[in-house]
C-alpha cells in the first residue's frame, strides 16, 4: 500500500494498480490475491469456503431481521448498524452445535444471543431511558409487552437538546429466517413532554398468533420530536432515536 503524493490524486484502477481515498488520505495498492476459481476448487481453500459460506449466511439473515423491522430503523440514524448487526449475527451462526462447519446456520433457539442489541449505537436505550422496564413474552397467548412504572420523564429520560416531547414504541415478530417469512406488531405510546415529571405507568402490548412456532423477538424504542406551532417534528433526522432488542424467546 503506498500514499499519493502531489496535486492531482486519484480514484479507480489503471492497470494492476487501483487508486483509492480513506480517512487516512489518498492511496495505492497493486492487485493481487487469489483467484476466485481457485479459492472454489482447491483443497487447500476449504476452510476459507467454509468461512465464506457462514459469512453469506450471517449477511442474508442480518438483512432478513432488517427487513422485518424497517419500519423501526427507518427512523434511525446509524449507518454502521447493518455491519454490526451481520456480525453478531454470524455469531449466532457459529453457535450452532448441530450442523458441521460450513454448513452451521441460524438456529431458532441462538437467536437470543441478539438480546440488548442496540440498532443506534449512538443512542443506547439502557443510557436514553433511565427506567427500569420489563420485558414480557407470552409465547401460548402471542402477548408481548413493554411495562414500565410512572416516572419523571424530566429526571429519567435523557433527551437531546433541541426536544420538547419523545414517544416510547414496542415491537413484536416472529421471524422463520430459513423460509423467509415474518409476523410483525407495533405500538406506540401518546407523544410526552420530555419535562414532564409525572408520566403515568404505561404498558405497550404487542399481538402475535398464539402458539407461535417461530422465535420471537420484542423490541423498545424511543423516538425525539420538536414541537413548533402544535405540529411535531421528527429531531434530527433520527440521530437520537433509540431501539434494543429488550427481549428475545428462541424454540
Amino acid at each position: 500500500m503506498a500514499r499519493q503524493e502531489g496535486i492531482i490524486k486519484l480514484n479507480g484502477r489503471i492497470g494492476d494498480l487501483t487508486f483509492y481515498k480513506t480517512r487516512d488520505g489518498y492511496l495505492a495498492r497493486e492487485k493481487g490475491g487469489v483467484s476466485a476459481s481457485r479459492i472454489a476448487g482447491d483443497p487447500r481453500f476449504e476452510r476459507t469456503r467454509e468461512n465464506m459460506a457462514e459469512f453469506g449466511r450471517a449477511t442474508k439473515a442480518g438483512k432478513f431481521m432488517r427487513i422485518a423491522f424497517k419500519t423501526l430503523t427507518s427512523q434511525l440514524a446509524d449507518p454502521g448498524m447493518s455491519n454490526r448487526l451481520m456480525s453478531q449475527m454470524l455469531k449466532v451462526i457459529q453457535a450452532d452445535s448441530v450442523n458441521e462447519r460450513g454448513l452451521r446456520m441460524v438456529l431458532d433457539a441462538e437467536t437470543e444471543l441478539l438480546t440488548d442489541f442496540e440498532f443506534n449505537i449512538k443512542a443506547p436505550i439502557r443510557t436514553t431511558i433511565n427506567v427500569q422496564y420489563e420485558a414480557l413474552i407470552d409465547r401460548e397467548t402471542g402477548l408481548l409487552s413493554i411495562v414500565l412504572p410512572a416516572f419523571s420523564a424530566r429526571d429519567l429520560i435523557n433527551s437531546p437538546q433541541g426536544a420538547t416531547h419523545y414517544k416510547l414504541s414496542a415491537a413484536s415478530a416472529a421471524i422463520n429466517f430459513e423460509e423467509e417469512h415474518f409476523q410483525l406488531d407495533v405500538v406506540e405510546s401518546e407523544v410526552i413532554g420530555v419535562k414532564d415529571i409525572a408520566v403515568a405507568a404505561t404498558r405497550l402490548d404487542c399481538h402475535l398468533a398464539a402458539a407461535n412456532a417461530n422465535p420471537l423477538f420484542l423490541l423498545f424504542g424511543i423516538s425525539f420530536y420538536q414541537r413548533v406551532n402544535q405540529v411535531d417534528y421528527p429531531l434530527s433526522n433520527g440521530a437520537f432515536n433509540g431501539l434494543t432488542l429488550a427481549k428475545i424467546q428462541g424454540v
